[in-house]
């Protein structure tokens, strides 16, 4: 069919959904392949999503590839849907529902080992209970998600008030571990994904962002950070998180130790060298330089080089852009997803390593 013809452009008018940032896109193939059915060729289908030119990974929450891929958010996000031509070296079968619910299942018991040491609770399921909690995050039910998960002992709503106005959306799942009457965080260790892209180069506007075009540029990490007092979490126990309020910048930076110096130390450590430099007539700094005492600075290594700190140019969970000083603990109390995993998609800028000034 000529695709400048008028029948072919209304046979392929755009489908528009409100898809639930919870959801799963193969989830929506129910409501998707009968518009499209009288184009389709006989075969059979095999439904999955393309955005611009990236395959996309069906057992991602729809939120949270919304949240990765469009640093600019995108409204509507346009989607391009396939039915034929499989792309199985990029992404993993999916059998439609099935597939999801299990990946969906598999997921909750590696958040309830995580969370109490083992999944029995999950595993000992009956199926009734499997049933309705499936389906209840399939169709945003609130109240039925939380009589079957209360049998999970995976955690407790604090704020009844916040649950009940986020009905639809089911945003106000609760935080892992024990809760005080506020709902502050107490104890437990909280399952978190996070999902981070790296650049290279600044930039001021997302609309100058480059696009992320290969799974390859995301780097995926699957790490608990646990916690460790009231209103205080720590990730392996890192001195510095005990003494105040550990935040979602703390947590990043625990989660992410590659990209970012501990400042604390480094001060501390910089205070030490300066008071030696100034007993002794000559020393050697950070990078393999030689002073003598009118402080000229006398090259011993030409390949010298400062590792300078990665910035973090956005955060983005459940829709929103929390700033870094917000307390983990409210972040884990009102974002998490019912799977009980905290899904984070960072943008972190990591500057080349650039040589000394001489």
């Amino acid at each position: 069919m000529n695709p400048k013809s008028p029948l072919f452009l209304l046979l392929h008018l755009p489908l528009y959904i409100l898809a639930p940032r919870i959801g799963y896109l193969p989830l929506l193939a129910s409501r998707i392949k009968p518009y499209f059915s009288g184009t389709l060729p006989p075969g059979v289908d095999t439904i999955w999503f393309e955005y611009n030119g990236l395959p996309l990974k069906w057992y991602i929450p729809t939120g949270v590839l919304f949240d990765l891929l469009c640093a600019q958010p995108e409204r509507p996000w346009n989607l391009t849907v396939h039915f034929r031509g499989y792309p199985g070296n990029i992404l993993i079968p999916c059998e439609g529902e099935d597939s999801v619910k299990w990946s969906f299942i598999n997921s909750l018991k590696e958040a309830s080992y995580i969370i109490s040491g083992n999944c029995k609770n999950v595993m000992n399921m009956s199926q009734p209970d499997q049933e309705e909690l499936w389906r209840s995050v399939l169709n945003g039910n609130l109240d039925g998600y939380l009589r079957v998960s209360s049998k999970l002992k995976l955690g407790i709503i604090g704020d009844q008030h916040i649950a009940a106005s986020h009905l639809n959306s089911l945003k106000s799942w609760q935080s892992i571990g024990e809760t005080d009457t506020t709902g502050q965080v107490k104890t437990g260790r909280v399952p978190v994904r996070l999902y981070v892209w790296c650049v290279g180069e600044d930039f001021d506007d997302f609309e100058d962002a480059p696009h992320i075009d290969a799974w390859e540029k995301i780097s995926y990490i699957n790490q608990p950070v646990e916690i460790q007092g009231e209103g205080t979490l720590s990730y392996l126990e890192h001195p510095s998180s005990r003494s105040k309020c550990f935040t979602l910048g703390d947590a990043l930076k625990f989660l992410l130790p590659e990209y970012f110096r501990e400042n604390s130390l480094i001060d501390e450590e910089s205070s030490e060298a300066k008071g030696e430099n100034e007993q002794k007539g000559s020393s050697e700094d950070a990078g393999g330089n030689v002073r003598d005492k009118d402080g000229e600075g006398l090259c011993e290594n030409e390949n010298s080089f400062q590792s300078v700190e990665a910035e973090i140019k956005l955060v983005r969970i459940q829709g929103i852009e929390p700033k870094l000083e917000i307390p983990f603990s409210w972040v884990v109390s009102n974002l998490i997803n019912p799977e009980h995993f905290l899904h984070i998609c960072v943008c972190v800028k990591v500057p080349q390593l650039t040589p000394y000034a001489m």
